[in-house]
């Protein structure tokens, strides 16, 4: 929480609300594209309209004696619960969270409603003078009126991105700007339920044939010009920025997670391109998102970011995209596996651009013109066509790079070639030949993801299907439950349960197996295909020792796959 949150201890009246979360958003966010703050808040549903009514008029009261008279105030409703946010200065957003709680706390006072009082307008305005950095909201709004980005964190502050961008020290902001200097390299986000981060690592490939410099984040890590800079899990705004801020990268890929946008906003305010590869059933229940709907919406925050005109990829297999496509002002290139879409369709005639598999090729369309840009037969990441999710990565990135200007021969030569080596995509879609047998490594966690990698499996299978399988302990049971419904939809013939100590988050060691146990159970897993592993090596281990000749073997692979990679042959089986 990073307001003041005193105010409700100290109250003599009925409290309806409950605080689940106060903070600041940095940049375009799920209410605005505006930064601000938002508090989140169980409610009892008596009393929701009564409480947003309330808590609007008197933050609109605090927000307008504080000057901020042209903020807006967004109000988002979700079962047994509230999100209430208002728009704020850049320089004032920790006030901003005292301001949100304030007016819930005037919201549950007497019936009678009154203003804020003089004392309490007294602290605010101390609260803003104190946070106010002058020279930072000037410089904010001039990067906004040359069209350029602007990124902070708590040492500095930049403007303009890569080869342009100029940075300062808090401690010393610029009198003066050569704006002139300052310009924006182009800017890509990619985020889906699942795919985000192949697409981000084929776009990459992609701009580096058309000779960029290329700069891009995923959740393994942060790569410059081909040199992993940085480890670990930066899909958020830090990953952002330290590719933002680096000067050698004349193009950005940014794997762009929900998480990060949902707590923080987006960490730029501009981007040119932005892709969402699909939505599925994962996180629900986390700030307020309770359906397939609402995490849509979340996704789409990155084309919150888009300057006026570009586009926004999106894929018109997915039935939430097309019911949300409705909502959205800006562009939209439209990709499919079924050339015969009715999305598609319509879009291309009405003169929209798309991109499209026929089954046998990948094709862009333009302004009623067709372009082949490759044989899916000879796209590596594809396996011929038998991994249909990767064949709309491969669209979904293309469409991308297109958006950018790329060049259809550089995107060709991309997709001949990205997926060759074991270094392309580590962690993705990983098949090697052992003793005959075809061993797939992927960090495939959700239902959705399950049910991409057995469609694929059913075209190359011919013996038996043995999987590992495993969950974060922060999924309820209910999504362990279809977790487990969609790996059993392949009817493996071996499944071993792996423990994931690194991933337990507040469930004992034990649990999520069990739960998955019984759950594979009563939809009618006989009890001798089922197996427990105490590790996920161990887990890869036990599979590769059970497989023979002929059999398929997934490993699920989330936090020790380098490990698992050398139990492997190098060589990848591509075709």
């Amino acid at each position: 929480m990073n307001g003041a949150s005193g105010s409700r201890a100290n109250r003599t009246t009925r409290v309806f609300t409950a605080l689940i979360d106060s903070r600041r958003l940095l940049g375009p966010n799920f209410y605005s594209r505006s930064p601000g703050a938002v508090l989140e808040i169980a409610v009892d549903p008596a009393h929701s309209a009564t409480i947003t009514e309330r808590w609007q008029r008197h933050a609109r009261d605090i927000m307008d004696a504080l000057g901020w008279t042209t903020h807006g105030i967004v109000v988002r409703p979700w079962p047994a619960g509230l999100g209430l946010f208002i728009e704020a200065p850049i320089d004032a957003l920790l006030a901003a969270t005292e301001v949100t709680e304030q007016a819930l706390a005037l919201a549950e006072g007497p019936e009678q409603l009154a203003p804020p009082s003089d004392d309490l307008l007294a602290r605010l305005r101390v609260h803003v003078q104190h946070e106010a950095r002058p020279r930072f909201r000037q410089l904010a709004a001039e990067a906004a009126a040359h069209a350029v980005g602007l990124t902070f964190d708590d040492d500095v502050v930049a403007v303009g991105s890569g080869t342009g961008v100029r940075t300062w020290p808090w401690s010393a902001l610029p009198v003066t700007v050569d704006w002139d200097a300052v310009r924006d390299v182009p800017i890509a986000l990619v985020t889906g339920s699942n795919g985000k981060t192949t697409t981000t690592r084929l776009l990459a490939a992609m701009l580096r044939e058309a000779g960029y410099t290329v700069g891009h984040t995923s959740t393994d890590g942060v790569v410059v010009g081909g040199e992993m800079v940085a480890e670990g899990d930066y899909a958020g705004p830090a990953g952002a920025r330290r590719v933002l801020h680096d000067v050698r990268v004349s193009a950005a890929v940014l794997e762009t997670a929900r998480g990060g946008m949902l707590r923080r906003g987006l960490a730029m305010t501009f981007a040119d391109v932005a892709v969402v590869t699909r939505i599925a059933a994962d996180h629900l229940g986390e700030y307020g998102i309770t359906d397939q709907l609402d995490l849509g919406q979340a996704k789409l925050v990155v084309a919150r970011a888009l300057r006026p005109g570009r586009p926004v990829i999106l894929n018109a297999d997915d039935n939430t995209l097309v019911a949300l496509s409705r909502r959205i002002e800006t562009p939209i290139h439209w990709f499919s596996l079924d050339t015969a879409n009715p999305v598609i369709r319509a879009h291309v005639l009405a003169g929209g651009d798309a991109t499209v598999a026929d089954g046998e090729h990948l094709i862009t369309v333009s302004r009623g013109a067709e372009t082949q840009l490759a044989a899916i037969a000879d796209v590596p990441i594809t396996l011929r066509g038998a991994a249909q999710h990767n064949v709309a990565n491969a669209l979904a990135a293309s469409a991308a790079a297109t958006a950018l200007g790329v060049t259809h021969a550089d995107i060709t030569r991309a997709l001949h070639t990205f997926g060759a080596s074991a270094t392309d995509n580590p962690g993705r879609l990983q098949v090697r030949d052992v003793g005959g047998a075809t061993v797939i490594v992927d960090f495939v966690h959700n239902p959705d993801g399950w049910y991409a990698i057995l469609a694929m499996v059913r075209r190359l299978r011919t013996g038996r299907l043995i999987v590992t399988l495993g969950q974060a302990g922060d999924r309820d049971d209910v999504a362990l439950n279809d977790l487990a419904a969609a790996v059993w939809a392949g009817r493996p013939d071996l499944i071993i349960l792996k423990e994931m100590e690194e991933y337990l988050r507040g469930r004992p060691y034990g649990q999520v197996s069990g739960v998955l146990a019984a759950s594979l159970t009563e939809a009618g897993t006989p009890a001798d295909c089922l197996r427990t592993a105490p590790t996920e090596v161990e887990a890869a281990q036990m599979a590769l020792r059970a497989a023979q000749s002929g059999d398929v073997v997934v490993i699920a692979a989330h936090s020790h796959y380098d490990e698992i990679m050398r139990l492997l042959p190098t060589q990848p089986l591509t075709a």
